[in-house]
């Protein structure tokens, strides 16, 4: 297949030049003025390096930008079902076995009166932030079930190849999986050695973890260019004790 591709394009390469040394050979047959042909060529390769430079450096450039942003766009989308059908859930359950949770509470739970320059300062500092995940804290039992009943959904996204392009996110699903994993091969998590619930514990920390940074970032994007989803996602915001779904 490789050859046949190759073969082909050097075909076209070759009648391409063959076509432009029978235009110049018409040129001279029909002017006969060779000086002004060959000044011809040489304005025109001068010229090459210009378009070269303005088709690969400026348009190629701007059109690939316009496919990232469009592509940032969707994956965005995708990260939205995520926390619609399992994030927001995921992060109010692991946040029962953080015993620092109240100083997250703190700085997430009026996400909506922030500025983007302070969504910015927040996620620094958020991704510093390890929690204090306590085994027993928790409704591990719960959460394995949470996880079990999301697991074709997780396949699901794991399945989509734009998610290749968002390394955070595609390292969200991954713990995220990973976790589900782990709760889903044990049958007694109430009886586990004081080892393996220090292990789940680790794994729930690192889930935990990226997906408050992306919903964080996901929550910023919201506000920019979606206020209404910003509205509802504020009205079920994991951190915020007091929010209601009903508008009051």
């Amino acid at each position: 297949m490789f050859k046949k591709i190759f073969n082909g394009q050097v075909m076209l390469a070759l009648a391409l030049i063959f076509l432009s040394v029978a235009f110049y050979l018409i040129c001279y047959v029909v002017f006969h003025d060779a000086r002004y042909i060959f000044m011809t060529v040489l304005s025109n390769i001068g010229f090459a390096f210009f378009e070269v430079f303005l088709v690969t450096l400026v348009i190629h450039r701007l059109l690939l930008f316009r496919e990232r942003r469009a592509l940032l766009r969707k994956m965005n989308m995708v990260i939205g079902i995520f926390f619609i059908e399992l994030g927001t859930d995921l992060i109010r359950a692991c946040s029962k076995f953080d015993a620092n949770a109240a100083s997250i509470i703190r700085q997430l739970a009026s996400v909506k009166d922030l500025s983007g320059k302070e969504f910015d300062d927040i996620s620094r500092v958020l991704r510093k932030y390890n929690g204090a995940i306590d085994y027993a804290a928790g409704d591990v039992p719960a959460l394995k079930d949470l996880l079990a009943a999301k697991r074709g959904f997780l396949l699901t996204l794991l399945g989509n190849a734009n998610l290749l392009e968002h390394d955070s996110f595609t390292n969200l699903l991954w713990a995220t999986f990973h976790l589900t994993d782990e709760l889903s091969r044990r049958k007694d998590l109430r009886a586990l050695p004081e080892t393996d619930q220090k292990h789940i514990a680790i794994d729930i920390n690192r889930t935990y973890g990226a997906c408050i940074i992306e919903w964080l970032a996901y929550m910023k994007h919201l506000k920019s260019h979606y206020p209404y989803l910003f509205s509802f996602a504020m009205r079920t915001n994991p951190f915020d004790a007091a929010a209601s779904v009903e508008v009051v």
